[in-house]
C-alpha cells in the first residue's frame, strides 16, 4: 500500500503516535456493513488499539469491545459505553466481582474454570452469559508465537478434553462457544477453520445461543473476500440458529495511524546511520517481536533512493533497529521522520525501557483538527517502578 497524508505534522511534539479519525472511519464504515449485512455483532479487541478517546467514534459502528483482563473491560464499559465481552485463559478471584460487574459476556478457558466460577455468576444480580473457549486444533498461522492452536497450546478446550469435562449439570449455563484460530488472515482461512469447527463440535453447537469467530480477521485489508466472510457467518447462523460474533482488532485500526520522530544525529560505522528519538523497543515493540519493517512516508528501500541509513534508537539495546531505508535527502539533526501504519498494537504494547519516554497521542478530526490528547513525563516513568 502506497501510504500518503495531507495531515501537517510539523507542530506535533516528538515523538508522537497520530490517530487519523477519517482511516479510521474508513475501516468502521466497512466493518459496520458487515454487521448490516449479516446480523453479527463485531467488537472491537483492545487488546490492539485502546485509544479510548476515540471509542465515542467506534461506538456508533460497532457494538461494543472484547477484552483480555478487568482493565481492559473497565476502560470498554466507562468509555464506550455497549457490550463488553472478556476472555482470559484463567481469572483471579479477587479481579472477579469487578469483571462481573463490567461485562456482558464471560468465556472460559475450560470446564474447570467455569465450574470454579459458576455460582458467582449464576446469584449474580444481572445476566452474564457465559461461553467456552474451544480450541479446534486447527490453525494456520505460521509462527507459533501467534498461534493459538499450536500443539500444546494453553488457549482453549481441545475436544478430547470437552468431552472428557462435559455432562448436562456442565453445560448448564454455557450459552456460547468462542474459537480464536487467526492472525492477519482471509475469509477463506475462516472458511477452512469452520469446517474443523464443525466437524469436531457441531454437535454442541446447535445447544447453544450464539458462536464467536474470535480475532485475527483481515477485514479492513485490500483484497480481503467480504463476500465469503458474509457466507461464512450466515451460513452457522442458519445451521445452528444463533448470534455470531467476530472480535477483529487490527482491523479496526490497521493504517489509521503514525508515528512521527526526529533524527537526533547521524553517525557512520560501515553504513550511515541515523539515531531516532524513536524508538523500536520501547514504541513500536512489533517491529522486533514479528519482526517486520514499517513504511517511512518518503523512504524507500535500501539504495532505491541516493541516500541509505539504518534508523536505530537511542537505547542502550544494541538490537533496538527499526531498519534501513534510504532517502532522496540526506538526513540530519531535526529532520522528521513519519511511520506509518502505527495505531494498532502501540501503544497498547508500548514501555519505557531506559526511562526513554513514552510518546505524546494526537488525534485527527475534521472538527478539531490535529490536537495532541495526552502527553507523558517523569512521573509517569516513575509511577511503574
Amino acid at each position: 500500500m502506497k501510504y500518503e497524508t495531507d495531515l501537517d505534522f510539523s507542530h506535533l511534539p516528538s515523538p508522537c503516535y497520530v490517530v487519523d479519525e477519517r482511516l479510521l472511519r474508513k475501516n468502521l464504515e466497512i466493518l459496520k456493513s458487515v454487521e448490516e449485512r449479516t446480523g453479527a455483532k463485531i467488537l472491537l479487541a483492545t487488546k490492539a488499539f485502546s485509544t479510548y478517546k476515540t471509542f465515542p467514534l467506534v461506538g456508533q459502528y460497532l457494538s461494543g469491545v472484547t477484552s483480555s483482563s478487568l482493565h481492559e473491560a473497565r476502560l470498554g464499559y466507562e468509555e464506550m459505553g455497549k457490550e463488553v465481552h472478556i476472555y482470559a485463559a484463567a481469572y483471579r478471584d479477587d479481579d472477579f466481582d469487578e469483571i462481573m460487574k463490567y461485562s456482558n459476556h464471560i468465556v472460559f478457558n475450560s470446564i474447570k474454570q467455569w465450574e470454579k466460577f459458576k455460582k458467582r455468576i449464576l446469584d449474580y444480580p444481572k445476566h452474564i452469559s457465559c461461553g467456552i473457549r474451544i480450541n479446534p486444533e486447527y490453525a494456520e498461522v505460521e509462527k507459533d508465537l501467534y498461534n493459538p492452536c499450536a500443539p500444546k497450546s494453553r488457549m482453549g478446550t481441545t475436544l478430547e478434553n470437552f468431552q472428557k469435562d462435559c455432562t448436562a449439570e456442565t453445560l448448564e449455563g454455557i450459552e456460547g462457544l468462542h474459537f480464536h484460530a487467526m492472525c492477519e488472515q482471509g475469509a477463506d482461512t475462516l472458511e477452512r477453520i469452520l469446517k474443523v469447527v464443525e466437524e469436531k463440535f457441531g454437535p454442541y453447537m446447535h445447544q447453544m445461543k450464539w458462536i464467536n469467530f474470535g480475532g485475527g480477521h483481515h477485514i479492513t485489508k485490500e483484497g480481503y473476500d467480504i463476500e465469503k466472510l458474509v457466507s461464512c457467518i450466515k451460513h452457522i447462523q442458519e445451521t445452528y440458529d444463533v448470534e455470531v460474533y467476530l472480535e477483529p482488532g487490527e482491523a479496526v485500526a490497521i493504517d489509521a495511524g503514525y508515528l512521527v520522530s526526529t533524527v537526533l544525529d547521524t553517525m557512520n560505522n560501515g553504513i550511515d546511520i541515523a539515531i531516532l528519538d524513536t524508538s523500536a523497543t520501547c514504541h513500536m515493540p512489533d517491529v522486533l517481536e514479528v519482526p517486520y519493517k514499517p513504511y517511512i512516508i518518503g523512504a524507500g528501500e535500501p539504495n532505491e533512493k541516493a541516500y541509505t541509513y539504518r534508523l536505530g534508537s537511542a537505547t542502550c539495546l544494541s538490537g533496538d533497529i527499526i531498519g534501513d531505508y534510504s532517502f532522496d535527502e540526506p538526513l540530519k539533526e531535526g529532520t522528521r521522520l513519519v511511520f506509518c501504519d502505527m495505531a494498532m498494537y502501540s501503544m497498547v504494547k508500548n514501555n519505557t525501557f531506559n526511562g526513554i519516554n513514552l510518546p505524546s497521542i494526537a488525534i485527527y478530526n475534521e472538527e478539531s483538527g490535529l490536537q495532541v490528547v495526552k502527553s507523558f513525563g517523569y512521573e509517569d516513568f516513575k509511577r511503574r517502578l
